[in-house]
């Protein structure tokens, strides 16, 4: 099992991600360059999403076939985000 410096650590890279992300948005970059800002969400969104599902929610210790299932969930949201947002522009 992790020890609380490894989950502090985690959710100290977690709140730092958050915040970029924030900045990202207020920066104005959707509006701008749309598509780059874009990913850059997208890509620390996911990171973040492994980040909890790995450690806070114990995936990493489960089974792979348990994994497996999760990303091809992940693999739905980020098909079905990506459509929406090519149907928004």
């Amino acid at each position: 099992m992790p020890s609380t410096k490894l989950y502090a650590a985690i959710y100290v890279v977690l709140f730092a991600f958050a915040t970029l992300q924030f900045v990202v948005e207020q920066a104005g970059l959707l509006r701008t360059i749309y598509w780059t800002a874009f990913a850059i969400i997208i890509a620390l969104s996911i990171v973040k999403a492994v980040l909890v599902a790995g450690w806070y929610q114990h995936l990493k210790f489960e089974p792979r076939s348990l994994t497996a299932l999760v990303l091809i969930g992940l693999t739905a949201v980020l098909a079905l985000t990506f459509a929406a947002a090519y149907s928004i522009t």
